[in-house]
């Protein structure tokens, strides 16, 4: 019998399981409302849009092309169509600065397989975003935090990595309705990144999927906006911008993209030559259509459903939680981050939520590299109607208030 643990790789012994991916294998009740899920609506997503796409292009002289393989920095048009949306973000490229990815999440596995070797450190948020922490987990690294609030010192900083043996490689953040938290950082501390970074002479990776999905507020300047302009252009920019259509128009398409200096996507393309070839060009040429006739109208349209489930679910906790319960008021994104009283665990809290009133959420532990934040959780609200919400809100508010009574 062959003993499969003495075979794999040294990193295989890092990669966990999502806890929320499991988590939500057990939650699939019909008597359960969740808002445990990241994820947008369906019934939101333009089904028709794309039927008339793919029926062009396999119904039409693109057919052949469409099936056939594609060169590895992704097709053209749809590179094209991504020059232009990052030019309205404030970002001057062409579409060699441009890497179609399979979904963001395949963007961010190839960013910590070109930078990161064993013993080097990933400055992340606390808490970040789990897929990342996955994402990067497998080249042996270690997290440290970052806080551009704070005024720790690069030396500092520094002088933590190479204690662990390493070097710091980049800062990875999600500077727009950050998952879990929904925060945002605000044009000051977006600065101090990219001082921090320079100081550092390390990367910066800009994790930016909900980008779209404001709902209030005044739009900030992108991290590698800013760099450009610092820097005279993307060329001589350090920081790697990493978007993605998963929240926009859909996620099953499984389509991202990284914007970076020419340099850098070169190297990339090297890692998916030797990965996957290329993402799929059938996927990418109805995603290119469906965005060229679309996004405006569609994220405006889907934005509006968001923006009132958002605010059923705040003003829901501003009636039900007790007030030694705390939350976040997001500008956009798909969600709130809740933090419990001290000494209350989130992950036992769930279990008995499931059990009794009937509601899911997810712990906030997951999101902590070094398994911090247990009296933290994370609320979704892009799937749950208004009464859906007010109800689960209800029933979790009068759970949290026993469990804080009776000090569990």
């Amino acid at each position: 019998m062959t003993t499969w643990d003495s075979l794999y790789a040294r990193r295989a012994s890092r990669m966990r399981a999502s806890e929320i991916r499991e988590l939500l294998k057990l939650l699939d009740r019909p008597d359960v409302i969740s808002f445990a899920g990241g994820i947008p609506d369906p019934a939101l997503f333009p089904a028709e849009a794309f039927k008339k796409a793919y029926g062009e292009i396999l119904g039409g002289a693109d057919a052949e092309r469409a099936l056939q393989y594609g060169v590895s920095e992704g097709s053209l048009r749809l590179r094209t169509w991504i020059v232009e949306h990052m030019r309205k973000l404030g970002i001057e490229c062409t579409p060699d600065n441009i890497l179609i990815t399979s979904g963001s999440q395949q963007g961010l596995d190839y960013i910590g397989k070109l930078f990161l070797s064993e013993g080097d450190t990933a400055l992340v948020q606390w808490p970040t975003y789990l897929g990342a922490v996955q994402a990067f987990n497998a080249y042996e690294l270690n997290f440290d935090r970052l806080d551009p609030r704070t005024n720790r010192s690069a030396a500092a900083y520094s002088a933590q990595a190479a204690e662990k043996g390493g070097a710091i490689k980049f800062a990875y953040l999600s500077p727009d309705f950050a998952n879990p938290t929904g925060l945002s950082l605000n044009l000051e501390e977006r600065r101090r990144i990219l001082e921090l970074s320079a100081e550092l002479s390390c990367a910066v990776i800009e994790d930016s999927p909900y980008e779209s999905l404001r709902y209030d507020g005044e739009p900030v300047p992108a991290l590698l906006a800013l760099d450009c302009v610092q820097n005279d252009g993307i060329e001589n920019s350090r920081t790697l911008y990493c978007g993605s259509f998963s929240k926009s128009l859909s996620p099953g398409l499984r389509l991202g993209w990284i914007c970076a200096a020419s340099e850098v996507v070169s190297r990339l393309v090297l890692i998916k030559q030797a990965s996957d070839l290329n993402t799929p060009v059938l996927n990418q040429e109805a995603m290119a259509r469906v965005a060229e006739r679309e996004f405006e109208t569609h994220t405006a349209k889907s934005n509006a459903v968001y923006k009132k489930r958002r605010d059923a679910m705040l003003s829901a906790l501003e009636r039900h939680m007790p007030e030694s319960v705390r939350w976040t008021r997001p500008e956009g994104g798909m969600f709130i981050w809740v933090e419990l009283p001290a000494g209350v665990n989130a992950s036992e809290l769930l279990e008995q939520s499931v059990e009794t009133a009937k509601v899911a959420f997810v712990p906030g532990g997951a999101f902590h590299p070094d398994g911090s934040g247990t009296n933290t959780l994370r609320l979704s609200f892009s799937c749950a109607g208004a009464d859906e919400i007010e109800a689960g809100i209800a029933r979790l508010g009068a759970l949290i208030a026993e469990t804080v009574t009776f000090g569990h």
